[in-house]
């Protein structure tokens, strides 16, 4: 995505699933990032619409631009800490669904392939035998003319993960700009990447949460 390209919806402006003294959950909207750049067309974010509510909101994880989904904020050092350590400790479930391009043949299936930069075409990623372990269970939700919904849950956490996955099994995500031919990028108007559940444990109450959002596919 271009800096000039960067148009972030305004409807829903924030969409807030949940909210206590520790955390708030918010589905984001796809066009929406995560957390500001460097330029300043990007200060309008999650982050920044979050703390202009409350200021003490602070970034937990990150979701692409273009995906949607549910996201985890803490408000609170010790929350915050709490949940990059699930994350890290990969003690949380994330479940995405996804819109691939093609029919898949398999019902379902673990994609274990590294990933590492795409050196010459960064920000790109691409499968690396050198690169990070990356690991993705995927199980197929419904065969469509063209098209398969796919459900997709990672163990690891790298950069476009899903992506890249997807792209090596020879179904790229339709809509995806970074690596989909033009084909599948004019397939629709966005990515078809959205963060339908995520469940973890709350960092202070010790109760398993689950929050969901059901993706618009």
């Amino acid at each position: 995505m271009q800096i000039f390209d960067y148009h972030p919806p305004s409807l829903p402006w924030l969409d807030i699933r949940y909210r206590d003294r520790d955390m708030i959950v918010i589905s984001k909207p796809s066009g929406l990032l995560s957390n500001p750049g460097r330029a300043e067309v990007t200060h309008d974010c999650a982050l920044t619409r979050l703390q202009t509510l409350y200021p003490e909101t602070i970034l937990v994880h990150r979701l692409d631009c273009a995906t949607s989904g549910i996201m985890v904020f803490a408000r609170n050092n010790k929350a915050e800490s709490n949940l990059k350590i699930q994350f890290q400790d990969r003690n949380m479930e994330k479940v995405y669904i996804a819109e691939v391009d093609g029919l898949l043949e398999q019902n379902a299936g673990v994609i274990d392939l590294p990933i590492g930069p795409d050196v010459e075409h960064r920000p790109l990623q691409k499968i690396d035998v050198n690169g990070k372990s990356a690991i993705t269970d995927f199980r197929v939700l419904e065969r469509r003319e063209h098209s398969t919904l796919v459900e997709l849950r990672p163990h690891t956490g790298r950069t476009h993960q899903l992506r890249v996955h997807m792209k090596a099994l020879g179904h790229v995500i339709l809509g995806d700009d970074f690596y989909g031919d033009e084909r599948v990028r004019s397939a629709r108007q966005r990515l078809c990447l959205h963060a339908q559940s995520l469940t973890l444990t709350h960092p202070f109450k010790g109760k398993t949460l689950c929050f969901a959002s059901h993706h618009p596919f």
